[in-house]
């Protein structure tokens, strides 16, 4: 398996010591009777099993990388043509073995590992971030370049350090065109691919969310809101919207950057035409047919309205919308009201109507 450590670990070596622990005591007589030392084979035993029995995550990262970056080497053929044709025959099968499914293994054994913070900056600090970066924007398969981006949604979601680290990389231009790349009319050649982009779009988001400096940089940058205006569909017809996934990771993170804590009304100016297509299109059910994307969307309403002290870009752009948010919100309240009472459908409904009726409060309140 390419999981495996590369010296031939084994994580079940730990039954062995068990077994072995056994075969001293039975638990029909005290362990301290009649005890007998160990031998020096026994001690060799112990110990080994003791070392491989235990991986070190540290040790682990650099080996899944070195096994990465070789086998991407092949794969893309970008090693030197002179070295790889002096290299050993055992060197060279061993690198055959690291197919793409054994490739994606690692990654997602490594995905696992970062998730906890300090294995995330562990890796960060022997040079994740541009392996990372460099397989998400190279030729690779498609599968490992959504495989890089899943590790770095993973290893930089709440973790300050590793979300500068990426600025200081230059991350956001990169990533950013990646999804242009995959966007369907950008480029004649390309059909497009939406779950190519809802990864760009997660991985972005989890390096913004939280970070002041990095939300500020993004909010400025006008080919990150055509993105985003792209991931909601602004630009398509109802029927050739973006997948739902997509505009669900996009809506996520505009109303993360418009709710912040550091969103100013010169920000909400900036995105003032997603306000408004928020309040025309995505509460509507006529246009959007997921109902928790609509969810999101009066949630993220609601909290403009409401917010305190409020926002007077952002206020006043949904005001502009009132008379229609509230013919919306009347059709939508009386169908769900229609709904048999614990019927499934009442009770999927239940979350949409507590947003329209706290909408509606908004509205009324709002001056």
């Amino acid at each position: 398996m390419a999981s495996s450590g590369s010296d031939g670990s084994n994580p079940n070596a730990w039954l062995g010591l068990l077994k072995w622990s056994l075969a001293y005591s039975d638990g029909t007589k005290p362990s301290d009777e009649n005890i007998q030392e160990m031998s020096k084979e026994d001690i060799a035993f112990l110990e080994s099993v003791m070392k491989d029995g235990i991986i070190d995550e540290g040790e682990r990262m650099k080996t899944i990388l070195k096994d990465l970056t070789d086998s991407l080497e092949v794969t893309l053929g970008c090693g030197d043509a002179a070295a790889a044709a002096a290299a050993s025959t055992e060197q060279e099968e061993k690198r055959k073995e690291l197919d793409e499914d054994d490739m994606l293994e690692l990654m997602q054994e490594l995905r696992d590992i970062v998730e906890q913070i300090d294995y995330a900056r562990a890796f960060m600090a022997m040079g994740g971030i541009p392996f990372l970066l460099g397989c998400a924007a190279s030729a690779a398969p498609k599968s490992m370049k959504k495989g890089a981006l899943s590790i770095l949604s993973t290893m930089c979601q709440n973790n300050p350090p590793v979300q500068l680290s990426l600025l200081e990389h230059g991350h956001m231009p990169p990533l950013i065109q990646l999804f242009f790349d995959y966007t369907p009319g950008i480029d004649s050649a390309s059909k497009g691919d939406d779950s190519m982009r809802e990864k760009v779009v997660q991985a972005l988001s989890a390096s913004i969310r939280g970070h002041s400096m990095a939300e500020h940089i993004f909010c400025q940058n006008d080919h990150g809101r055509l993105m985003l205006q792209l991931g909601l569909g602004m630009q398509k017809s109802a029927d050739t919207k973006p997948s739902a996934q997509l505009r669900k990771r996009s809506l996520f993170l505009l109303r993360a950057i418009l709710t912040s804590d550091e969103a100013t009304d010169e920000r909400h100016k900036l995105y003032q035409n997603m306000i408004s297509y928020i309040c025309t299109h995505e509460i509507n059910e006529e246009w959007e047919d997921e109902a928790e994307i609509r969810e999101m969307s009066l949630a993220m309403l609601s909290q403009l309205l409401t917010k305190d002290p409020p926002h007077k870009v952002a206020s006043e752009t949904i005001l502009s919308h009132k008379t229609l948010i509230g013919s919306f919100g009347v059709k939508r309240i009386e169908c769900i009201r229609k709904m048999e009472e614990g019927s499934d459908d009442r009770e999927y409904a239940s979350l949409e109507l507590e947003e329209w009726e706290r909408i509606i409060v908004a509205l009324v309140e709002s001056k």
